[in-house]
């Protein structure tokens, strides 16, 4: 599961070329999208991670939390059996159950994606299109599907669940090409949390006995 969640996190990686817009409604309400995040600083989101594929009939579930300040690229994500963790510069992986701390350098290129942009991945490297709205505990959601330029992707397809009201996406459904499902399912969302800048790196001090395998 561990494996799996790492590449889901990360899977969406650096995509090139000029973005294609396909749909002038998708492209408006995702314009919005990306001006509501923007104006916020810090972000707390409480999600569940669902791995699913249904050749092997396999479900997997867990949950998390996301901290993110996109415009520093920093962030930290929670889960049961690992931490992601970025000061923008560098990224900690801590894996619980190893007590190991894999150090690597945050790739920082313009087309580079991460946790700290997962909720702007629409705005470079993709095609999309409006599919409809569907309701949802008795609120509409704008169901965009995102298809990357790159037909190289591990992935094809991106669909994002969308509220209509606050604008704020509610969903990602990453498919990639072995038949896995990736989703996050936001919980809760927290806009402008106060957090010290801190949590955004690995304080080894606090974890006697883990070993850092410096990978840079």
């Amino acid at each position: 599961m561990r494996k799996f969640v790492l590449s889901a996190l990360l899977v969406i990686g650096s995509v090139g070329g000029v973005l294609a817009q396909t749909d002038a409604k998708a492209k408006a309400i995702l314009a919005e999208v990306s001006k509501k995040y923007r104006a916020y600083d810090v972000i707390k989101t409480d999600f569940t991670f669902t791995l699913n594929n249904p050749q092997a009939k396999l479900t997997e579930t867990q949950t998390g939390t996301l901290y993110a300040k996109s415009k520093a690229n920093k962030y930290k994500v929670v889960m049961k059996e690992q931490e992601l963790i970025s000061d923008g510069r560098n990224q900690w992986t801590y894996l619980k159950d190893d007590q190991e701390v894999q150090l690597d350098v945050v790739d920082n290129s313009p087309n580079a994606l991460n946790p700290a942009k997962i909720f702007t991945i629409h705005e470079k490297g993709f095609k999309y299109l409006y599919t409809g709205d569907v309701k949802v505990a008795g609120r509409t959601q704008h169901v965009i599907d995102l298809t990357p330029i790159d037909s190289k992707r591990s992935f094809f397809k991106v669909r994002l669940n969308i509220d209509k009201v606050t604008k704020q996406i509610n969903k990602a459904v990453i498919f990639d090409k072995n038949g896995n499902r990736y989703t996050y399912a936001i919980r809760s969302f927290t806009p402008n949390v106060k957090v010290s800048d801190s949590i955004f790196a690995f304080d080894t001090k606090k974890y006697p006995g883990v070993e850092v395998v410096d990978l840079r």
